[in-house]
């Protein structure tokens, strides 16, 4: 680094899921939000989520992972994110099996080649006070929460899970496209219902092994992959028994392919793609220390 205001990055992304890594490790550095959203609005560095490494915190582990969004917020998890930055250190290091620490948990990782990186995304949590809701449900395969009229909504019923951080499914026949999500979206993220806000997503099941997935992502907004999402759909698609336990999730960007084990872990698997090596000078005041 030439200064605490001029920061280097690596422009990648995960199935179009633009993702911007730094590297702070061997520094005392720790992003603001609103420098956070500095980089976001800056011609280069422009991103869906940001990959912030420190040093690691637990043995074993390759780094500390803090994850912005684009508002400057931080996020527990981001899978098109961990396979970036899993598929930069397998370069650095030659591993192929490497850890990350997010505030989501311990995340292990597997890197075959830049097209197929497996990310161990943890448990999902079902209750509602562990996603969380702002109210109990007893089922959260199904809430009580629609859009539109009462008698004919437009989305309703949506399952709800956390997978390092919070997500609401909707349930479409149709294409997810031929929905306003962009609309719905940020009413349905602040809702109420989600006192740390939501995801959303819409769902199309195609056939037992295979959806198709839209999603409104929590602090950053329409997005072409997110991977959290994908692997929220994908379990619970499989708790309503729609589909089995490994699908293809499509997302604009892509394919990705989820399997929900019988130990109760999600491994997503899926691309990346790395795009170019720049800088950023942030204004302001330098960032924290940690």
């Amino acid at each position: 680094m030439n200064g605490a205001s001029d920061l280097p990055f690596v422009r990648m992304n995960g199935l179009g899921n633009e993702i911007v890594v730094m590297d702070f490790r061997g520094t005392t550095k720790v992003l603001r939000g609103e420098e956070a959203c500095q980089i976001a609005e800056a011609p280069r560095s422009g991103f869906d989520q940001l990959m912030a490494l420190h040093d690691p915190r637990t043995p074993g582990t390759s780094a500390f992972v803090r994850i912005y969004n684009t508002d400057g917020s931080e996020s527990s998890a981001c899978g098109n994110g961990t396979r970036c930055i899993a598929w930069l250190e397998a370069q650095k290091t030659g591993r192929s099996a490497l850890q990350f620490e997010t505030k989501a948990g311990i995340l292990q990782t597997s890197v075959a080649d830049i097209g197929h990186i497996t990310v161990d995304m943890g448990e999902p949590h079902f209750a509602w006070n562990e996603i969380p809701l702002s109210e109990p449900f007893h089922d959260t395969r199904g809430i009580e929460l629609q859009i539109g009229p009462i008698d004919a909504p437009i989305l309703h019923s949506p399952s709800v899970v956390n997978v390092g951080n919070p997500h609401a499914i909707f349930w479409v026949d149709d294409s997810p496209e031929n929905y306003d999500l962009g609309r719905f979206g940020p009413m349905l993220e602040h809702h109420p219902l989600f006192p740390e806000r939501a995801n959303i997503s819409l769902a199309q099941v195609l056939s037992p092994e295979a959806i198709r997935v839209r999603t409104w992502e929590r602090g950053a907004g329409l997005t072409r992959a997110c991977g959290t999402a994908a692997c929220a759909t994908a379990v619970s698609a499989a708790r309503k028994r729609m589909t089995g336990r490994k699908v293809t999730v499509h997302v604009p960007g892509g394919p990705l392919i989820i399997e929900w084990t019988p130990g109760n872990r999600i491994l997503k698997t899926g691309p990346v793609e790395v795009e170019y090596e720049d800088r950023v000078s942030l204004s302001g005041h330098p960032a924290a220390a940690l």
